[in-house]
């Protein structure tokens, strides 16, 4: 890049699937809670808030990044737009690999962006209308501000607050809701309960932003299935946000969790179980008006997403018809899936693919003697 000097701004470890071709723009480094044990993010990392004017002067170095970008796709001819052929030329110049995120935010449309870290709501509100502020500014076309928020730092901002915050520009929440069941939000340490879960939901609604939960299948290990699915669902009617996302449990390696399945105080399901456990959450979502979305590659159901309560029955029947397949059948699929070869139920129809999850799962076996659902666990640990 001509503009190398420019690409000086700092990004963080994580954004919300949804967010991929954002701009990530830094408000906080890392996480002010840090104690939920199944996340491994953060653990050896220590929370600060960013000065304001260094988070500003980011947002003007972005700034300085994409008109550089945008001169040199007028250089190369292509008009001003952000293309594949421009981020080649990008990446073989100096700075260009420092620029890419930027470029990737520009090759989307500049559509969308967000805030980093963890909880982003956590800084003043005063302070975040600033950059909020500066954000607009220099991106003018960009159809939505997002960021991550804990649901006790919502409970802690009034609502008047969260609807500044919303006339400066701020469009989206993401929570990570995970369950409405206490005893689980208990296990997990995510410090806070269901009812303060479903105020902060509440909020956010009240004061005109959209709302994203996460909630997290598998969350409750076997213990606690029923109870995680049957009493998340009922957070969710009570909140009834824009989107609720699925992210199924992963236990990662050295986590607090890991140690937690090792003394036998945690012991995680199973893909049958977990997809079970899915079944029992769709059961309880009658009413709802959300759009359920799958986006995340440790989800072993691509195909259940879908507007609520229209999709319902469309995305009940995919379990339903997963958990009708004899043993084998079941094993392939989720083999198939774990290793990128099939995204939906209706692809182990196909010969050729069935071919290729049961050659794969045959595979698995040799390689992993034992219990099959630990076999798979270790190949979910490389999607974490």
């Amino acid at each position: 890049m001509s503009e190398a000097e420019c690409v000086c701004y700092e990004t963080g470890r994580i954004r919300p699937p949804s967010e991929a071709a954002s701009l990530l723009v830094r408000v906080t480094r890392n996480c002010p809670w840090n104690r939920c044990t199944f996340c491994p993010v953060y653990k050896d990392q220590k929370f600060s808030l960013r000065p304001v004017e260094d988070v500003k002067a980011d947002v003007r170095s972005m700034a300085k990044v994409a008109d550089a970008v945008r001169q040199l796709s007028l250089r190369m001819g292509e008009g001003g737009e952000v293309n594949d052929r421009v981020l080649r030329v990008l990446l073989q110049q100096s700075g260009g690999q420092e620029a890419l995120q930027v470029a990737l935010f520009l090759r989307d449309g500049g559509r969308s962006v967000f805030l980093q870290d963890a909880n982003s709501l956590i800084v003043p509100v005063d302070q975040l209308v600033e950059v909020l502020n500066e954000i607009r500014s220099h991106f003018p076309n960009a159809s939505r501000v997002t960021s991550y928020a804990r649901s006790r730092t919502l409970c802690r901002r009034s609502i008047d607050e969260l609807i500044q915050l919303r006339q400066a520009g701020l469009d989206r929440i993401h929570v990570g809701l995970e369950s409405g069941c206490d005893d689980v939000l208990r296990l997990v340490e995510k410090g806070v309960t269901s009812d303060k879960q479903i105020e902060a939901g509440r909020r956010v609604k009240a004061a005109g932003m959209e709302l994203s939960e996460y909630v997290m299948p598998g969350l409750g290990g076997r213990a606690l299935s029923q109870q995680h699915a049957e009493q998340t669902a009922s957070a969710l009617r009570a909140i009834d946000p824009h989107f609720v996302r699925l992210r199924t449990l992963a236990v990662p390696p050295g986590s607090p969790l890991e140690a937690q399945c090792e003394r036998g105080e945690f012991e995680p399901l199973d893909d049958v179980g977990v997809a079970r456990e899915i079944g029992m959450l769709l059961d309880g979502l009658e009413g709802m008006t959300s759009r359920l979305v799958s986006d995340h590659s440790l989800n072993l159901f691509e195909e259940i997403e879908g507007q609520l309560p229209e999709d319902l029955p469309r995305m009940r029947g995919v379990i339903d018809r997963f958990l009708a397949l004899d043993p084998s059948a079941q094993h392939a699929f989720i083999v198939g899936r774990r290793i990128g070869l099939l995204r939906s139920l209706d692809q182990l129809d196909d010969p050729t693919m069935r071919a290729q999850a049961e050659f794969a799962l045959d595979e698995v076996k040799r390689q992993f003697p034992g219990p099959l659902d630990v076999a798979l666990r270790r190949a979910m640990m490389r999607l974490v």
